[in-house]
């Protein structure tokens, strides 16, 4: 099958990648296929038959202009920096244009060794590859900015971890694959010319409006910044946590990316934590905006000898952007917050309303995702919801007699406020709880919890009767949730 690709990163980027070729599965199948992405990426896939697309999708069988390659990148890994890192068990096979005109790569992850795999098997097992797929599914489903899985294709073979898991391949479909570790990796080998030239594409490729700016890696700089912190806000309203947000973990694109030990908040604690690998709490939810700022200051590092190249007094406007992270951030928070409240009119500065309502929320361990459609319930005169996530009746009596006084001062028609709060304020998420079962019973060769749940956490707005446990926390008495990186 020929993908009509056009590989930019392959023919104009030599020295940055290592050539690569998939590991041949033994039996592939396919587990599922994304038909509407394809479409809306030009793939004329809709009459392959499964036989085929698992033998396309594993890397058994290569697809015409393929031209697979191993991206090469560093990365500061809990602060500690590794000079070399890169795809260890991923290829890209290639590049291809959208019909909107949008350049898009197409991944393998799971698909065997390359140059970088450091002694392991570059192979995935079932589990990370089927949670990638769901969680990157529902993050797209909610507005957040992702990568996207295509397709996922049991290999047929066994891949050994704690123990024997069925092995499997997922396609990753992502704007690119950049990383701030892209830029530490030739900053840190080869200096000024290679960093020059791999900004210089990255501009070409994403921000083609910044080539005209006076210094354009600066530009880009600027750029990157704003988008990770719309990127955090976004994961900060939907209760994700990342996990392991390590600088090759950020692609400058701001897509999500990565989705190894992820997971989603119930009861609100900005300490959350469910990473195996995170002992001291180093991404915690709170956290995120922090390493947000503390991974940009190592993009700006890195960029500096290109930005220094073009103007040596740009340096410190490279600080300068660096400095201001907390005050762009905090502004695009609160506007996000905003929405979640109803508060649309901006009618008076609501900092200290948002910020009490964190406590509030901490304090009294209320479901985060099910609080903001209980306000929207409220709207609609009927507090039921709201009580039945509180330890009392009247245990958030003063802010949310605070927060009704803005709603009134706003002016705004309550019923029509309420629909718009239930349009940002997803009812369904990836509940861990959920996820898990699912998973299992996938390892297991059944996929129908899994393909259930996958239905309904992309379609996340919409209330649904027949839906109702998915909308429903873990039990109170559950274990301790923990996730792990799945390597």
């Amino acid at each position: 099958m020929d993908f009509a690709f056009h590989n930019s990163f392959h023919d104009s980027m030599e020295g940055f990648y290592a050539p690569a070729e998939a590991a041949k599965p033994s039996a592939p199948k396919l587990l599922i296929f994304n038909h509407k992405l394809a479409k809306e990426l030009g793939l004329d896939t809709a009459d392959l038959p499964d036989e085929q697309l698992a033998r396309l999708f594993s890397g058994e069988e290569m697809p015409d202009g393929a031209e697979p390659l191993a991206f090469a990148y560093a990365g500061h890994q809990f602060g500690h920096f590794s000079p070399q890192l890169g795809d260890g068990r991923a290829l890209l096979l290639g590049e291809i244009v959208a019909p909107d005109g949008a350049r898009f790569d197409i991944q393998l992850k799971g698909s065997g060794p390359t140059a970088f795999s450091r002694n392991g098997d570059g192979k995935a097992a079932i589990g990370p590859v089927l949670r990638e797929f769901l969680i990157s599914e529902a993050m797209a489903a909610m507005g957040v900015p992702t990568t996207r899985a295509l397709a996922a294709v049991a290999t047929g073979d066994r891949v050994q971890r704690e123990r024997a898991h069925p092995g499997a391949v997922l396609t990753r479909v992502a704007s690119s694959h950049i990383r701030v570790g892209t830029f530490q990796f030739f900053a840190a080998h080869f200096g000024a010319d290679h960093v020059t030239q791999l900004s210089d594409y990255s501009i070409r490729r994403h921000f083609p409006d910044l080539a005209g700016a006076d210094n354009p890696h600066l530009a880009l700089l600027d750029r990157v910044t704003g988008l990770q912190c719309e990127l955090v806000s976004h994961w900060l309203g939907a209760g994700f946590i990342h996990g392991v947000m390590n600088t090759d973990n950020v692609a400058i694109s701001g897509e999500t990316i990565d989705y190894g030990p992820c997971a989603f908040m119930d009861r609100f604690s900005a300490n959350a934590v469910f990473s195996s690998i995170d002992a001291n709490g180093r991404y915690a939810f709170g956290r995120q905006p922090q390493i947000m700022h503390w991974n940009m200051a190592r993009f700006a590092e890195a960029l500096l000898p290109a930005i220094h190249r073009v103007s040596p007094d740009d340096v410190e406007a490279a600080k300068a952007v660096v400095d201001a992270i907390p005050a762009r951030f905090r502004a695009i928070w609160h506007a996000r917050v905003g929405m979640k409240l109803g508060l649309v009119n901006g009618a008076g500065d609501d900092s200290e309303l948002i910020d009490t309502l964190f406590d509030e929320l901490e304090k009294h361990e209320v479901d985060y995702i099910s609080f903001f459609r209980a306000l929207a319930m409220l709207l609609r005169g009927d507090g039921t919801m709201l009580e039945g996530l509180l330890p009392a009746p009247d245990a958030m009596a003063p802010w949310i007699a605070e927060w009704w006084g803005r709603i009134v001062q706003d002016g705004a028609g309550p019923i029509e406020l309420a629909a718009a709060m239930d349009g940002v304020n997803p009812l369904y998420i990836p509940r861990n709880h959920q996820v898990e079962a699912a998973l299992a019973a996938a390892e297991e060769g059944d996929l129908a919890a899994w393909l259930r749940l996958l239905e309904v956490v992309r379609n996340p707005f919409g209330e649904r009767p027949e839906w109702s446990e998915y909308a429903l926390p873990a039990p109170a008495d559950s274990a301790p949730y923990t996730t792990f990186c799945g390597t």
